[in-house]
């Protein structure tokens, strides 16, 4: 029945790698407690997937986006919020102002406090 199910499928979804990563994706979602959108039919979790992709039930493209999701390592949102809060620095003139006799006093406490942390 599986063979069946992946000729069925390669018509939903044309690249047989894709295919694969979807599926995959999907079988984790049903073994962590997704709703079956077909009968399970005593089938196990990948058979399932691809039945549900194959009867185009399931939207490929949301499942697509999950699969992005799960994989990013970069959250969008942290990095601009980064980003803002840098440009936020830098348009504030109060950071950048720093005496010379400051700026001598900060690298020498740097220096030595940083031998003494180092060992």
């Amino acid at each position: 029945m599986a063979r069946v199910t992946v000729e069925d499928c390669v018509e939903k979804v044309p690249n047989r790698f894709a295919l694969v990563l979807l599926s995959a994706h999907r079988a984790r979602g049903i073994s962590a407690g997704a709703a079956l959108l077909v009968d399970r039919d005593n089938d196990k979790n990948p058979v399932v997937a691809l039945r549900e992709i194959a009867d185009d039930v399931v939207d490929h493209e949301g499942l697509k986006e999950q699969l992005i999701s799960t994989l990013q390592r970069v959250d969008e949102h942290t990095e601009a919020e980064e980003e803002a809060e840098t440009l936020a620095l830098l348009a504030d003139p109060s950071h950048m102002q720093m005496s010379e006799l400051e700026l001598v006093r900060a690298l020498q406490s740097d220096r030595d406090g940083g031998q003494e942390e180092r060992y």
